[in-house]
């Protein structure tokens, strides 16, 4: 699970870099806006499930998951069914990127956090249209697009992807 202590580490992520092109969008770079935002996961004020991502123990992105309708403005726009999970994810530190780690990270996250879950059917995320590198790597995951939104308050859309629980078992 994400800590306090990790709050620096997705500061310098989510202020430069890949993870902020696409990630940290949106999002004011300081320190405490970062610690505004990831607190009420770290303190269970929030239904979302953060986690740092590691390779051979070092922090290397973060993941995040939940479900759908425990936020019901976002579930407004993105209408799947009511057993979706939501996934987030990216890789903070660029010497990790584009090694192939993408599909693995997702398909074991999946496995351990996700599809364990039994209310939930299926998992959605929804990647910029533009972020080719991401859609590659979900679409070999096994996400399928399903419809573009476009969420008020984002400059870019959102492309939808969808994973069906039973699609991932088989």
């Amino acid at each position: 699970m994400l800590q306090r202590s990790d709050l620096s580490l997705m500061h310098k992520w989510l202020s430069a870099g890949p993870a902020q092109k696409w990630y940290g969008k949106g999002q004011a770079s300081s320190y405490q806006a970062v610690a505004d935002h990831y607190m009420p996961y770290i303190e269970g004020r929030k239904p979302t499930q953060a986690f740092l991502i590691r390779y051979d123990d070092q922090p290397i992105g973060y993941i995040q998951t939940y479900l759908i309708r425990d936020y019901p403005d976002y579930s407004s726009y993105v209408q799947v069914e009511e057993g979706a999970a939501g996934l987030d994810l990216f890789i903070g530190e660029e010497d990790f990127i584009h090694k192939g780690l993408g599909v693995a990270i997702i398909k074991k996250f999946l496995g351990d956090f996700v599809f364990v879950n039994p209310r939930v059917t299926c998992c959605a995320l929804g990647p910029e249209p533009d972020n080719i590198g991401a859609i590659r790597t979900y679409e070999k995951a096994g996400f399928k697009y399903i419809k573009s939104i476009q969420l008020a308050e984002a400059e870019e859309p959102e492309r939808i992807m969808v994973l069906k629980k039973e699609d991932f078992i088989a």
